[in-house]
């Protein structure tokens, strides 16, 4: 694993976005772990943020697109500190585009937020975390009746890696089904689980036995096939 994604991993830890014990999510699945990205405050977090999803989306898809488009509301912070990162990093102009949740009819009217999408766009999507893949279906008419653009893939955070509601797969195996793109995250539960686990993080072990066999039992259940 490439040592960004393990810095990747102590950074959720230590910005308190992932959590080990007993959550309760909105499935009604009873789980050892929980992300939460609204748990990026700070200045320097966001900055840090964006990096690792600029050398993700750099690794997994190359620069040879347009427009990132984070989905309301947590994909609007998102996408504007990854394309700040993309500058910096890399010297590339990526536009940044979001939407709102309702339609603006007055000052700067319709539905978009940061750039407009032109006929011939390559948008890349960025999200914290799809666990169910709704929002990708909501996402991705609103991009397709902007303009006519090409939507080259989707970058989130983590990958829970455990199965929809209604299928054995994924939830980004099912986008990837689904949409015919590809669906990637900067590092997956396996990658988190097999970096932390009896490994201490500032003086604390995240992932202890009694921890990975929570996990390791939750998977056992709900993983994907």
């Amino acid at each position: 694993m490439e040592r960004y994604k393990e810095e990747f991993i102590e950074f959720m830890v230590d910005s308190n976005v992932l959590k080990f014990g007993e959550f309760t999510l909105k499935s009604g699945r009873k789980s050892p772990f929980f992300m939460n990205a609204g748990a990026y405050v700070t200045g320097s977090q966001l900055r840090k943020l964006g990096e690792y999803y600029a050398r993700a989306i750099h690794d997994t898809f190359g620069l040879e697109f347009d427009v990132l488009f984070g989905p309301a509301y947590k994909g609007i912070p998102l996408s504007v500190v990854t394309s700040v990162a993309i500058s910096e990093l890399y010297g590339r102009e990526i536009r940044y585009c979001s939407n709102r949740k309702e339609i603006k009819d007055h000052g700067d009217k319709g539905i978009l937020l940061g750039s407009k999408l032109r006929d011939g766009d390559r948008v890349l999507i960025i999200e914290d975390v799809t666990t169910s893949g709704k929002s990708i279906e909501e996402t991705v008419p609103i991009i397709q009746e902007q303009a006519d653009c090409d939507i080259v893939g989707l970058m989130v955070s983590l990958n829970r890696q455990e199965k929809g509601l209604e299928t054995d797969m994924s939830a980004l195996d099912e986008i990837k089904e689904r949409y015919g793109f590809s669906a990637n995250a900067i590092v997956t539960m396996d990658d988190v689980v097999s970096y932390l686990y009896n490994r201490p993080i500032d003086g604390e072990v995240i992932i202890n036995k009694d921890i990975k066999k929570a996990i390791d039992a939750y998977y056992s259940e709900y993983g994907a096939k």
